[in-house]
């Protein structure tokens, strides 16, 4: 049963790739070339449109608006969680940070959160303190 769930929409990823698959589309007009981007600009929008939080009994798992990619991580692995902040030069999207690898769709709010192996790793969320408290809640 899901005790946690939480999609935030990715705004500037969609109004970003929209505004230039548009600018390819009317480049495209005159270098046919452009075609090819404009599609794969449109795909990337609706496939990073939004992201989304799920926390179980069992496991926390986190994908995009498409479902895709879509990864999942026992609760019991989970060792520390700290709410922080991102910086503009992180961005959005998925790339590896100094703090481990950053799933992000929105804004600079997220949870850093480490496991028992070591690995370390973000996610971005509008409400960091919540998503860490129920991260850390007695299971």
């Amino acid at each position: 049963m899901k005790s946690y769930q939480h999609t935030q929409p990715a705004r500037a990823i969609i109004a970003g790739l929209t505004g230039t698959g548009l600018v390819f589309a009317v480049l495209s007009i005159f270098v046919h070339t452009f075609i090819f981007g404009t599609g794969v600009l449109f795909i990337s929008a609706y496939l990073f449109r939004s992201m989304t939080i799920e926390i179980s009994d069992t496991e926390l798992t986190w994908y995009f608006g498409s479902g895709f990619p879509r990864k999942r991580v026992p609760i019991g692995e989970v060792v520390s969680v700290e709410p922080v902040r991102t910086t503009l030069w992180e961005g959005w999207g998925i790339h590896y940070t100094s703090r481990g690898w950053l799933y992000n769709a929105s804004g600079y709010g997220a949870v850093a959160i480490k496991l028992r192996n070591g690995k370390r790793f973000c996610l971005g969320t509008d409400e960091p303190e919540i998503l860490a408290k129920q991260l850390t809640r007695p299971s």
